[in-house]
């Protein structure tokens, strides 16, 4: 009722994963690579149908490290807001759990938002392309994470927020490395602020990505399966 989570408080992250081990297809996340660090950041979204499991995505973000060697280098930290950096400064009089104060830490860091989404659906006549996938997963960076982009917006300034991306937008037969293979798949290279890639999976899955431009050049891009191993 206080509003406070006590100290020993599990962490949810942990909750998502046992749900996500649930997955009809594997995981897929970035390689391990030096700029890029998965510490277990998982969205987790899913459908029903008639009481059975019909759709499932799985989405990992990453923290983005310039310099890996030195993590305490200026270079790293992100552009914050004062509201943000206000939040991060904040000292409660009570303890927290670890990793609420761990997480804290790192939005001193730029995050690759849900930068790698692994998306499972059953079959049925009315699902959406792989290319559909991939569209939805530009536009929800788009909108959830540029906000000079949304502001923009001419549709946004009227409350009629636009699609930045469309199907139009899609190039296919791009090779994408998935477990050391080249496989057939799609980009959307026409956004100034992010780079979108995808690539059907078989077995009803779908692998997207939407990766910031100004972490590119850091980037090895190329995908393998994420293990949930505990």
């Amino acid at each position: 009722m206080s509003g406070r989570l006590p100290e020993d408080a599990p962490d949810p992250r942990l909750r998502i994963i046992e749900q996500l081990r649930a997955m009809p297809v594997p995981i897929l996340g970035l390689i391990p690579q030096p700029h890029v660090e998965d510490w277990g950041s998982f969205s987790l979204s899913s459908g029903t149908s008639n009481g059975v499991m019909n759709q499932m995505t799985a989405g990992i973000s990453y923290t983005f490290w310039r310099n890996p060697a030195d993590r305490d280098d200026p270079v790293n930290l992100a552009e914050l807001d004062e509201q943000t950096r206000r939040a991060i400064e904040m000292q409660t009089p009570w303890p927290r759990p670890k990793w609420l104060l761990d997480g804290v830490a790192r939005m001193r860091y730029p995050t690759l938002w849900e930068a790698v989404r692994t998306i499972w659906r059953a079959d049925g006549p009315y699902q959406p392309t792989p290319a559909e996938e991939l569209v939805w997963h530009v536009n929800h960076i788009l909108t959830n994470h540029y906000s000079t982009r949304s502001a923009n917006d001419p549709g946004a300034r009227k409350g009629r927020p636009e699609s930045p991306v469309t199907e139009r937008h899609v190039e296919h037969h791009i090779p994408v490395r998935v477990n050391g293979i080249a496989v057939d798949g799609m980009r959307v290279d026409t956004d100034p602020h992010v780079l979108g890639l995808g690539a059907d999976l078989g077995e009803a899955g779908v692998l997207t990505a939407v990766l910031d431009r100004d972490a590119l050049p850091y980037l090895t891009i190329e995908f393998s399966t994420r293990s949930l191993a505990p």
